[in-house]
């Protein structure tokens, strides 16, 4: 037998959400224990910023100009290379249970594999899709596609409209709509009994794949939680666990509208033209919500939820690693969780994401407990990595060649192994273009303790503006050195470094055939 392997995401979760990563509120003691017993890497980055193009990322390891995901909307091709068919070959079984997301989720005509599975009811096709034998998907929510959206109709069709819907039917748009004890956009009570929530139903469908494997199996499961992605609206009966009035107002958002302000207009235009409500450059933040009305009690109910969602992942967590080891495969079993991208949150006043390459969305816990057969120690890697490293690091657990295809390298297991390495930079970039015709392109390096930001002429930018973060002196990136005569140097150096690296386009770009 070999080693088993569970990988676990979320969705939308910052860096600092959890106690092993800084965290002070949500209880995490699952995770804090797997990075307790294994490596945590301080700095582990994403290809993009937004859900599609990093989880294509994530199956492949592949640079997003290679497998072609750009934005969400575009799907990954079915003949894209995946490390689960890698593994699938060699013999593993293999699963993917929850969120899923290489292909859009708004299909009314089922053109994508994913949906009419979901639609059918099916967890299997003809053969394995995307190399995973079983596929069993959810996303937030009783609406869409999906097998949790299914099974909720069937089982509990009375809590179908329990959660806060995201689109508004009427408009076709994005929803603005408040709700909670402060009116915050997308917060809402949702009255869906915990056990019947879609973390925990990721949690029990996963739980039922493995039960009935063999003992001598060996497995690939990658468990994909909906969670802490917008909107806020865990069980009502959870949201006690974190009072919101009790919360400090998280450091990045500043100390009054008009810190706020000061700071904005440092950065890229853009920046300040969404605090306005002059202009949206993601479609997944409301296009009718100007976020400089977000007030400190909305930002602290926002974060409350999410400290609770993140709280229940935990939890379910700590279920699906009771049921591997009461089928003895605890010792053989390494466990790599992190998420696809972050969450502002409250950060320079404002919530959601966009093409905004700050921490809050870019800086992404990443924990690899590596099976304790191995005797390998815990340790902590502050040098840089990416998510491409991901499926590289499936190959090398499972003893199997990186495939040439891959992109990226698997993880290392210790300071010593990443200065081997040479891990000295991450590069992350979003092409982000808005059904409005706004246009905004980010190139981004982080070396060095430093992050620079180049932006690629569009509907906003010329092609001169940029964004420069010294980490050590300005953890926050509140300050903005692009134009600071005395980083010049420092910053065309950086720059060059980010040019040299980018990769080319390796496949034709291709469009978006749905918004999401």
């Amino acid at each position: 037998m070999g080693r088993k392997i569970l990988f676990v995401t979320t969705d939308q979760q910052r860096y600092d959400s959890l106690g092993c990563t800084g965290g002070r509120i949500a209880r995490t003691p699952v995770i804090d224990d797997l990075a307790a017993n294994g490596v945590c890497f301080d700095r582990a980055h994403p290809e993009n910023v937004v859900c599609m193009p990093s989880r294509a990322t994530m199956v492949t390891g592949q640079h997003v100009r290679t497998h072609g995901v750009w934005m969400n909307g575009v799907p990954l091709p079915l003949d894209a290379p995946t490390v689960a068919g890698v593994l699938h070959d060699a013999g593993y079984r293999t699963a993917l249970v929850g969120k899923a997301h290489f292909e859009p989720f708004l299909d009314p005509f089922l053109r994508f594999e994913e949906n009419r599975l979901g639609a059918h009811d099916q967890t299997s096709g003809a053969g394995p899709h995307r190399g995973f034998d079983h596929f069993e998907l959810a996303a937030h929510g009783g609406v869409g596609l999906n097998h949790y959206a299914r099974w909720l109709t069937r089982e509990h069709p009375e809590h179908l409209s329990s959660y806060y819907p995201a689109i508004d039917i009427g408009t076709l748009e994005v929803n603005s709509a408040g709700g909670g004890d402060t009116g915050a956009p997308q917060v809402a009570n949702n009255p869906i009994p915990a056990d019947w929530y879609h973390t925990d139903w990721v949690a029990d469908r996963t739980i039922a794949w493995l039960e009935g494997l063999a003992t001598d199996d060996d497995w690939f499961c990658w468990m994909s939680f909906p969670d802490p992605h917008h909107p806020w609206d865990p069980p009502a009966s959870e949201v006690g666990r974190v009072a919101w009035r009790d919360l400090d107002l998280p450091p990045g958002f500043g100390t009054s509208v008009d810190e706020r302000a000061a700071i904005l207009d440092t950065k890229p235009r853009h920046w300040r033209q969404w605090w306005d409500g002059e202009l949206v450059s993601n479609y997944e933040a409301p296009a009718r919500w100007v976020p400089a009305t977000l007030t400190d009690d909305q930002v602290r109910e926002v974060n409350a939820r999410t400290h609770v969602e993140n709280e229940l992942v935990d939890a379910a967590l700590g279920r699906v690693l009771a049921a591997i080891a009461a089928r003895g495969w605890a010792d053989d079993t390494d466990v790599v969780f992190t998420t696809d991208h972050g969450e502002l949150q409250g950060d320079f006043g404002f919530l959601f994401k966009g093409p905004y390459h700050v921490d809050a969305l870019m800086r992404l816990p990443l924990v690899w407990r590596p099976a304790p057969s191995t005797g390998i120690g815990a340790a902590r890697v502050e040098a840089p990595v990416g998510l491409i490293d991901l499926a590289p690091t499936f190959c090398a657990i499972a003893g199997i060649p990186v495939p040439e295809w891959m992109e990226g390298g698997p993880l290392p297991i210790s300071p010593a192994e990443a200065a081997a390495q040479k891990r000295e930079r991450v590069f992350t970039e979003w092409d982000s273009r808005h059904p409005t015709g706004v246009e905004v392109h980010l190139r981004t390096l982080h070396r060095d303790g430093f992050t620079v930001t180049v932006y690629e002429p569009g509907t906003v930018h010329d092609g001169t503006e940029g964004e420069l973060y010294d980490h050590a002196e300005d953890p926050l990136q509140l300050v903005n050195f692009w134009d600071d005569p005395v980083r010049r140097a420092l910053r065309d150096d950086l720059v060059d470094d980010l040019r040299a690296i980018q990769a080319e386009w390796r496949t034709p770009v291709r469009s978006p055939q749905a918004p999401v």
